[in-house]
């Protein structure tokens, strides 16, 4: 996928209903309140070329940041790492537990008149998975 597919998924996502129910859809996951699209998906084994993947992939993430900062705002990077430590002692929604588990950083953005945010990470804290770029567009808001 390039750039431009990734934003027209964005666009839809920010209008396509929420299941009744947790499970596979045709970009990734969706569930009650819900949709996480895999953007761009690496299994890299190698360490070398995993890192080289992940550079790809943030190059990416901050090029579709770039294109969603000019429509809805520039924002700060959103520190998941936080997040992560207060679901020990905290109920954070479902979508933002997962998303913490699996990336440090997201942009983030609020789209206004949809009640829907939209996140955009790269997934590579844990190197026994493959490497995503991954896009969550949630009702509920970041914790």
């Amino acid at each position: 996928m390039n750039i431009a597919q990734h934003l027209a998924l964005i666009d839809e996502l920010c209008h396509r209903p929420f299941p009744a129910e947790n499970g596979p859809s045709d970009v990734g996951v969706s569930g009650p309140g819900h949709h996480v699209a895999v953007l761009e998906a690496a299994d890299d084994d190698e360490p070398a070329t995993r890192a080289v993947t992940i550079d790809q992939y943030e190059k990416d993430r901050d090029a579709v940041y770039e294109h969603l900062a000019s429509r809805w705002g520039d924002t700060p990077p959103y520190n998941l790492q936080t997040v992560l430590l207060r679901t020990a002692r905290e109920e954070i929604p479902a979508p933002w537990v997962e998303l913490s588990a699996r990336a440090g950083v997201a942009h983030l953005w609020e789209v206004e008149g949809t009640g829907r945010w939209v996140a955009v990470a790269v997934a590579d804290r844990d190197a026994s998975r493959e490497v995503q770029l991954l896009a969550l567009v949630t009702e509920a808001d970041p914790p």
